[in-house]
């Protein structure tokens, strides 16, 4: 005893289909913006992540040589 489904007027339908292709283009172009906005923020930490390294790579240049400076004084023979 189910009933007959209501028939929807056409300018509903219209509204739907129509908010939904709206919605697929908004999504699309805003995905597009992110896109770009990262791609530049991932270049910028490229930039920045090869600085860091070469200051890294510094400071560990300096403390190897300091520690080498330490464990020869270490080793030197001790006048009493």
């Amino acid at each position: 005893m189910s009933q007959a489904p209501v028939r929807v007027s056409p300018l509903i339908k219209l509204g739907r289909w129509s908010l939904l292709i709206v919605g697929i283009a908004y999504g699309a172009a805003h995905q597009s913006r992110l896109s770009k906005k990262e791609e530049k923020v991932r270049e910028i930490e490229a930039q920045q992540k090869a600085v860091r390294d070469a200051k890294l790579a510094e400071e560990k240049k300096r403390s190897a040589a300091a520690e080498a400076r330490a464990l020869a004084e270490l080793s030197k023979p001790r006048s009493h």
